[in-house]
């Protein structure tokens, strides 16, 4: 027993679980927090210039690394500041912990200053929300919450830190042992029932999703698929779970889900779901699996029983990860003794790449050429993030994820998630090359977290697909109230002088032939870069202008 104080001991219990990195912005509320830190060299807190952007970058981090992620903020404005990335962690399932700076126990419950119930705030948001009120429990707390967020479904916990907990000292024991999340088995039985069903299966597709994969679970995951030719569909945004240049990958089943991917997962007699959340993106807004599905047999592998029947009513629910699931298929069947169509795989493969070619836009630089010239550019190892509007459309439907390659990108749709992702990601590995593609709207949500970058010399790639307006809001408009435009046009700044302001080689691109050489100097630029790229808003999709819409909408 050594006497240490609440910020001590909040420290030293990260640091036991294997804590490597935290992000934040600090707080008055939180100062011995802080203190505490000086005396913990081997972790790195990353000052950001906003707590959304703090929060998007710990659950970056979490998703990348497969640890949990850490944000800290202060009590209040801190606090909301950082609900958009609690938000977002608990939609893709990320393990992650907020604290948050609180008021002194002496002064709760008097509305004082920036107070506020964070397990009434943060209880509909996050997977578990806590205060700790008595010193003595602090490693038993957080430890608890550490547990917490990496088991069953993953999630955020947060952890809120009253400032007189923090400055006061107590005897106290830190524990050594790590915690390790709890692995699932798949039965016996359910084993023996999917493998009969696989057996006679026609047109069977494995649809994988969800957060924590590991390299086991994606090892068997290529392995089951490869042994027995069974296509494989990603969830929303989980591109990086399977190799894209693998035969067997057959597309994304996300927002503008394409007419080949919707054809696969409706003619599929067999849907295996693997560690997947149905939400809106899967089920193509809640039509696909239904009750009315005909003969259609699906069977849902998650990590909590409370993922099933949300709205897919499964034939067959199994709480596992997906390793042991995928090997035991692997290893129960041969491919010679299955029933499926050989051609099912093959015409699935087709669709996805017969949709991998856009057409030409009408804009100046065109980000079908772009983005097949980035795909020929990049790193084998290369990581790739992006935030939410039309224009992640490009990394999301048209670039190809090679087996190292990671995407990190929000399934909460929320925008100004890429390039704090992106930052996390050269913190976590600085000598792979990390692109964020943003959009002008996009990238101001937090272009100050440019200075982080600086500051941590973890500086990314950017490119700014700058079209001057919020494309989606303006897609919607144009479909519902066409040629009525309201808010969604943009006037911005100078988005290559701001850059290099903050240290970052930068360029504007005004046409398509200007942009192979601009990425190679990009690419070999030390000090990171922005590319500015000079885009049409008559672009406004990839199949799709802005006189398309108001047509479909006037006929």
């Amino acid at each position: 027993m050594v006497q240490i104080s609440g910020g001590q001991a909040v420290v030293q219990t990260l640091i036991s679980l294997g804590a490597r990195a935290g992000f934040g912005v600090p707080g008055e509320s939180y100062l011995a927090v802080l203190d505490a830190f000086c005396d913990a060299p081997d972790f790195h807190f990353i000052g950001c210039r906003n707590e959304g952007g703090a929060a998007f970058m710990a659950e970056a981090w979490a998703k990348l690394t497969g640890e949990v992620g850490l944000c800290f903020v202060t009590r209040g404005p801190g606090a909301t500041n950082a609900s958009i990335g609690v938000h977002t962690a608990m939609q893709a399932s990320t393990p992650m912990l907020l604290f948050v700076g609180q008021v002194g126990l002496e002064h709760q419950g008097r509305e004082a200053f920036q107070e506020l119930d964070y397990r009434q705030v943060f209880g509909p948001i996050a997977k578990y929300a806590t205060e700790i009120t008595d010193l003595s429990r602090t490693p038993e707390i957080i430890r608890r919450a550490w547990s917490l967020a990496i088991s069953g479904r993953p999630g955020p916990v947060v952890i809120a830190l009253p400032e007189d907990i923090l400055t006061q000292s107590a005897d106290m024991k830190i524990p050594t042992t790590r915690i390790l999340a709890p692995k699932s088995a798949a039965v016996a039985a359910d084993l023996a029932q999917l493998a009969e069903k696989l057996q006679t299966a026609q047109r069977p597709v494995i649809l994988a999703g969800g957060g924590r994969w590991d390299s086991q679970d994606r090892g068997a995951l290529r392995a089951c698929a490869n042994k027995l030719n069974i296509p494989v569909v990603t969830g929303f945004r989980y591109h990086d779970l399977f190799d894209n240049t693998d035969p067997l990958f057959v597309g994304e089943a996300g927002v503008g889900m394409t007419a080949n991917t919707k054809r696969i997962l409706t003619e599929a007699d067999l849907v295996l779901a693997v560690n997947l959340r149905f939400g809106e993106m899967t089920t193509h807004a809640f039509t696909l699996f239904g009750t009315d599905r005909g003969d259609q047999w699906i069977a849902q592998s998650h990590r909590s029983g409370d993922e099933f029947h949300k709205f897919v009513a499964p034939d067959l629910s199994m709480i596992c990860d997906p390793a042991p699931l995928l090997n035991g298929l692997a290893s129960r069947l041969e491919q010679a003794g299955m029933s499926h169509d050989p051609a099912w795989a093959k015409s699935a493969r087709a669709g996805f790449i017969s949709a991998q070619t856009a057409k030409a836009q009408p804009s100046p630089v065109d980000m079908g050429v772009v983005t097949s010239t980035v795909q020929a550019m990049l790193p084998e190892d290369a990581i790739v993030t992006n935030g939410a509007g039309n224009f992640a459309i490009w990394p999301n439907k048209f670039l190809q994820f090679s087996q190292q390659q990671r995407l990190l990108a929000p399934q909460s749709g929320a925008m100004g998630y890429g390039l704090p992702a992106a930052i996390a990601a050269k913190v976590a590995y600085p000598e792979r090359c990390v692109l964020c593609f943003a959009g002008d709207g996009d990238f101001q949500m937090n272009c100050q977290e440019l200075g982080a970058a600086l500051q941590a010399d973890a500086r990314p790639i950017v490119l700014i697909v700058n079209n001057g307006s919020y494309g989606t809001i303006r897609m919607h408009q144009e479909r519902h109230f066409p040629r009525r435009v309201s808010g969604t046009e943009m006037i911005n700044p100078d988005f290559t002088a701001l850059a290099r302001a903050y240290g970052f080689h930068a360029e504007r691109i005004e046409r398509t032939e200007e942009f192979a050489d601009a990425f190679a100097r990009a690419l070999a630029s030390p000090t990171g870069a922005v590319l500015d790229l000079n885009v049409a808003s008559e672009a406004i999709t990839p199949g799709m202008t802005i006189a398309d819409l108001q047509a479909l909408s006037e006929s």
